[in-house]
């Protein structure tokens, strides 16, 4: 069975830093891209950063060069640095598969919150 658990959030003023964990369980983890994605409230999920089975990393737009993603697959575990957070990255933060052939609805967690707010 698939699970992903999500860790990492919390409150943090705008310019500040917060790690994301991810820990992974079942297979979906070493057979596929991971990706990050975050629901604000009142908007629909997006994908904001994804990481190949091979390292490669892509993101949105509106968190390149401020968040890093990364993956142990030792841990199984997929990680999102963000810093320089903004108040508009306020959000709940679910990682899941970056997956065209996957029902992705089928694997979701709980996510994490973050709140950016002075």
């Amino acid at each position: 069975q698939v699970q992903f658990v999500e860790s990492g959030g919390g409150l943090v003023q705008p310019g500040g830093s917060l790690r994301l964990s991810c820990a992974a369980s079942g297979s979906i983890f070493s057979a596929y891209a991971m990706g990050w994605y975050r629901q604000p409230p009142g908007n629909q999920r997006e994908l904001v950063a994804g990481v190949t089975r091979g390292g490669s990393t892509f993101y949105a737009d509106s968190v390149e060069g401020r968040f890093t993603i990364s993956r142990d697959s030792s841990k199984n575990t997929v990680y999102l640095q963000m810093n320089s957070l903004k108040p508009e990255d306020t959000a709940v933060y679910y990682c899941n598969a970056v997956s065209s052939k996957l029902n992705l609805d089928d694997y979701w967690g709980q996510g994490t919150q973050v709140t950016v707010s002075s």
